[in-house]
């Protein structure tokens, strides 16, 4: 059984070495160098700043893996969107953990008022990730060719979109 729960700082050690080894091993992500443990501090401080999720999930007393909303682009127009990261450790795949992981940032983003998420998927020859998406209700809104090289091969991105359920106010600006 998975307990999810806001990610807090004595997580981020194994939320780093979950990553680590997707950005090492595999081109599940486009990062080439583990990001030093002080930067998970910056990233939970800043999407907590932000009123955005950062969850992490718990399995027999250890972290299985995390999700978490960030912004989808930088300028203001896009402060309704945001992109969603999930990863499982190794050992935890197959489990359907990710499935829990992703609908719970998503009703969390949905809590906070958000409008769109955004899954920048890399095309890395298997469809889990895509496939774990549009369960969640993602569609496809495009692809990217050959916009990544890493391991030695030109990798292209495949982008979901996700809308999520509006609330009644006319103004979406007040959240």
């Amino acid at each position: 059984m998975l307990t999810v729960r806001p990610a807090a700082p004595d997580d981020l050690a194994a939320v780093a070495a979950i990553y680590a080894h997707y950005v090492t091993e595999t081109v599940a992500t486009f990062d080439e160098t583990p990001p030093p443990l002080d930067a998970w501090h910056t990233r939970l401080a800043d999407l907590n700043a932000r009123g955005l999720p950062f969850l992490v999930g718990e399995a027999e007393g250890q972290i299985a893996g995390y999700s978490y909303a960030a912004p989808w682009r930088a300028k203001p127009a896009y402060r309704h969107s945001v992109e969603d990261s999930v990863y499982l450790g190794q050992e935890w795949a197959g489990r359907g953990f990710g499935t829990v992981l992703l609908q719970a940032v998503l009703d969390d983003c949905a809590k906070a008022g958000l409008r769109q998420v955004v899954a920048v998927i890399a095309d890395t020859g298997s469809d889990a990730s895509a496939a774990l998406h549009r369960k969640a209700g993602f569609t496809e809104a495009g692809r990217l060719t050959g916009v990544g090289y890493k391991h030695g091969r030109w990798i292209d991105t495949i982008l979901m979109q996700h809308t999520l359920p509006q609330r009644p106010a006319a103004d979406p600006d007040r959240r």
